[in-house]
């Protein structure tokens, strides 16, 4: 199904200035006619002008206006005839309808996915005020964002992780969109779940050692965390992918929310804490020790003592002591002799 655009029908102003015109005659008609039906003359002109006022109304079905941003989907007698993208105010054959079956659809996990389209309608009945609501049958051109609700997904290594996306979209090709899915916004909806958890199943939630996220066999360091942009990147294309038949565009794909499940949370926390600590105690350690080289080696140059093997030995053991501790140390000097 390819896109027609019916540009050369922005004709709506004269054809409303016509059909009024046409009415406010009938109903001279109607005055004329039965007074010259009173005179014995023919009633042919009251008989026209009842017929027009009548069926007259009909021309009025097809005046279309279309904004900024909208577009309307035509089709006479169930064929297809074209689109209005562009906005003014056109006219139509009054047998044409416009096609949206989206246009009642409202996604739960998004609050502007239809686009503003719905509007409320009360009607009084028995002294109760009813509430309806009037869907539009026009297709939002407009950038739109799709919030999808947090899904838990296990992630490379089994780990479940609950992780959000939020995804910005337009139409771009109106008969696709209506002819070629049901539902073109639930089918939006269904394609990003299922491409997120396609992608999300090849990465780990932090970098784990030996796991290849690109497929080309060689072991990396992505991971949810780390490597949020190439995801998003990732989950784009994929959504692109399946969604085109459907004449839609995916601009972008954002990671909104990400964490381990909570059955996992306080394990996983606990984990990352004892990483944390041994990562901090490695560097102390690290820097300790060449502190205590620093030491010794200034000692030997400057002459300032000479320690055999045993009380050197004893001097790292204390210099290590002091730099590595938890606590602030408590030193015990010694008055006598060192040996």
């Amino acid at each position: 199904m390819n896109e027609k655009i019916l540009n050369n029908r922005k004709n709506g102003m004269p054809a409303m200035i016509v059909t009024i015109l046409l009415y406010a005659a009938a109903i001279a008609g109607c005055i004329f006619g039965g007074i010259a039906l009173d005179q014995g003359n023919s009633p042919v002109l009251l008989i026209v002008s009842i017929i027009w006022l009548c069926i007259g109304w009909i021309p009025l079905c097809g005046l279309k206006v279309v904004k900024p941003q909208e577009a309307l989907v035509l089709t006479l007698f169930g064929k297809y005839i074209g689109t209005l993208k562009q906005e003014g105010f056109y006219f139509v054959n009054p047998f044409c309808t416009s096609v949206n079956p989206a246009a009642k659809t409202k996604l739960n996990q998004s609050g502007d996915v239809d686009g503003g389209s719905r509007k409320g309608l009360t009607i009084l009945s028995g002294g109760q005020g009813t509430n309806m609501e009037v869907a539009s049958k026009k297709i939002s051109l407009k950038v739109m964002t799709l919030n999808n609700n947090r899904q838990k997904i296990n992630d490379c290594l089994g780990n479940p992780i609950e992780i959000g996306i939020a995804v910005m979209w337009r139409v771009t090709d109106t008969a696709k969109a209506v002819f070629n899915v049901d539902n073109y916004k639930e089918y939006l909806s269904l394609q990003c779940d299922s491409a997120l958890r396609n992608i999300v199943r090849l990465y780990p939630y932090d970098v784990a050692p030996n796991v290849d996220t690109t497929g080309d066999g060689v072991a990396d360091e992505g991971s949810l965390r780390g490597s949020s942009e190439v995801v998003a990147s990732r989950i784009r294309d994929e959504i692109q992918q399946r969604v085109a038949d459907a004449g839609l565009e995916i601009i972008e794909a954002r990671i909104t929310y990400l964490a381990y499940a909570p059955e996992i949370a306080a394990v996983m926390l606990q984990r990352q804490q004892a990483s944390a600590i041994i990562d901090a105690r490695k560097m102390i350690v690290d820097g300790a020790v060449g502190m205590v080289e620093m030491a010794l080696e200034r000692l030997n140059e400057n002459q300032v003592v000479e320690l055999d093997e045993e009380r050197k030995a004893a001097m790292v053991s204390n210099l290590l002591v002091v730099l590595c501790g938890n606590h602030d140390t408590q030193p015990i000097v010694n008055t006598g002799s060192l040996y």
